[in-house]
C-alpha cells in the first residue's frame, strides 16, 4: 500500500519521536506523573522562546481557540484595534475581534503582498485609541510574510499591545518575543509544533497582563495560568499531545532553533528556485518560511497529478483556489522536499510544460549545499 506524504502547512508529518509517544497508553492528568512531565514541557517552551517567563498557558483546542482566548483576555467590548488583513487568517482576526465587541479598524493588504510597518504606523497616528494590533507572522493562506519585528516596534511606539498569530512561525522562526517587541503570541500543534491538531499555546508579555480581563470561562488565560504554573490544567488537557510536545520540543532544541530557522529559510529559497527554474513563480511578495506558495491558472491539474504519484500539497482558499498551490517545509527535510521537486518536475512534464528535466532538482541542490545542509 503507497503511503501519502504530506507537505501540506498542517498537519505536517510527524518525527519517529513524536509517533512513538503518542502510540503509549495514555496516563490520568491528575497525577504525579502528568504533573512533572507538563513542567518539562513548560520549561522546553521557555528555551524555545529563550524567555524564562512563566507567562503562557495551553489549551486543548486548534490555534483559533488562543486566537479567540488573546481577543477575550486582553481586550474589552468596544476596545478599537487594528487588524492587518492579509488573507485567510488576518480575515479571521477581523471575524473574531467583530464577533467580540471589539472595534476593528481595517487594514486590508493584497493577498500575497506583506503590511507595511509605515503603513500601521499612520494609522495608529490617525486612530489613537487603538489598543492593540493583530497580524499574522507568517500568512499561511497566501505564503507571505508579515514584518513581526518592525510591527512590534511601531506598536511599542503606540503603546498598543502587538497580538501576532504564529501558528506556522513557530518552530520555524528563531521568535524571541520580547526582542521582537511582541505582547501576545499565539501558536498551535500540527505546525512547526510538529504534532497533531488539538493544542494551542499562547504567551503574552508584562505588558499585555496589565490588561488582563475576565470574559472568557474556557479560554480564561487567568484561570489557567495558576494551575499551569503548578504543572495542572483548569479543564481536561490534550495529556497525550502535551507528551508529545516533550519530544517534538527536544528534537526542536537538540537542532537549535538558530539552525531551525536556517534549514526553512533554505527550503523555502531552494524551493523558490527550483520552480522558477521549471517556469513557475512564487506568489507571495515576501515569502514566508513557512509555506511556499506557487501560483498557477493549473494548480489544482498540478496537485492532483502529485497526487496520484503520493505527494499531498495544499491548494489556494477563496479567491485564491484554483491559483496557486502551497508547499510546507514544515516537518520536512532536505531529502524530502528534493523527492518533492523531483515528483514535480514529472508532473509538469506529464502536463506538457516546457521546462527541462532536471532543472528543479540542480537549482534546489545548489541551495542547499550553499546553506552546507548537504
Amino acid at each position: 500500500m503507497r503511503q501519502e506524504r504530506l507537505f501540506t502547512p498542517g498537519p505536517v508529518e510527524l518525527p519517529e519521536r513524536v509517533r512513538q509517544a503518542l502510540s503509549r497508553q495514555i496516563i490520568h492528568h491528575r497525577t504525579e506523573e502528568f504533573r512533572r512531565a507538563f513542567l518539562e514541557v513548560r520549561e522546553l517552551i521557555k528555551r524555545m522562546l529563550s524567555d524564562p517567563s512563566e507567562n503562557f498557558v495551553f489549551f486543548a483546542s486548534s490555534g483559533t481557540g488562543a486566537m479567540e482566548s488573546a481577543v477575550l483576555n486582553f481586550f474589552q467590548e468596544g476596545d478599537k484595534v487594528l487588524v492587518i488583513n492579509g488573507g485567510k487568517f488576518g480575515e479571521r482576526w477581523l471575524k473574531l475581534a467583530t464577533h467580540w465587541g471589539l472595534k476593528p479598524v481595517e487594514y486590508r493588504v493584497e493577498w500575497g503582498k506583506s503590511a507595511d510597518p509605515q503603513e500601521v504606523r499612520r494609522l495608529l497616528k490617525e486612530h489613537p485609541d487603538c489598543k492593540g494590533v493583530f497580524f499574522q507572522i507568517s500568512e499561511t493562506s497566501t505564503g507571505a510574510y508579515h514584518p513581526a519585528k518592525e510591527i512590534g516596534e511601531v506598536c511599542q511606539e503606540h503603546e498598543a499591545l502587538c497580538v501576532a498569530d504564529a501558528i506556522t512561525a513557530l518552530g520555524v522562526y528563531h521568535i524571541v518575543p520580547k526582542d521582537w517587541k511582541i505582547d501576545v503570541l499565539v501558536g498551535g500543534s500540527q505546525k512547526g509544533f510538529l504534532l497533531p491538531p488539538g493544542l494551542s499555546l499562547l504567551w503574552f508579555s508584562e505588558r499585555a497582563e496589565r490588561s488582563l480581563t475576565d470574559r472568557a470561562f474556557y479560554f480564561s488565560v487567568k484561570k489557567e495560568l495558576s494551575k499551569q504554573k503548578e504543572g495542572q490544567t483548569a479543564w481536561t488537557p490534550a495529556i497525550s499531545l502535551i507528551l508529545a510536545l516533550k519530544e517534538s520540543l527536544e528534537l526542536i532544541l537538540e537542532e537549535g532553533m538558530e539552525r531551525v530557522e536556517k534549514r526553512h529559510r533554505a527550503l523555502s529559497e531552494g524551493t523558490l528556485k527550483a520552480v522558477k527554474a521549471l517556469g513557475l513563480k512564487a506568489f507571495a511578495q515576501h515569502p514566508a518560511l513557512s509555506v511556499s506558495a506557487i501560483a498557477s491558472d493549473r494548480s489544482e491539474e498540478i496537485r492532483k497529478e502529485l497526487l496520484k504519484l503520493g505527494i499531498r500539497v495544499a491548494g489556494g482558499q477563496d479567491e485564491l483556489k484554483g491559483k496557486i498551490f502551497r508547499i510546507s517545509h514544515m516537518g520536512a527535510d532536505p531529502k524530502d522536499t528534493l523527492m518533492l521537486i523531483g515528483i514535480l518536475e514529472v508532473v509538469l512534464n506529464r502536463l506538457g510544460y516546457e521546462m527541462e528535466l532536471g532543472a528543479g532538482v540542480k537549482a534546489f541542490s545548489k541551495t542547499m549545499m550553499e546553506y552546507g545542509l548537504w
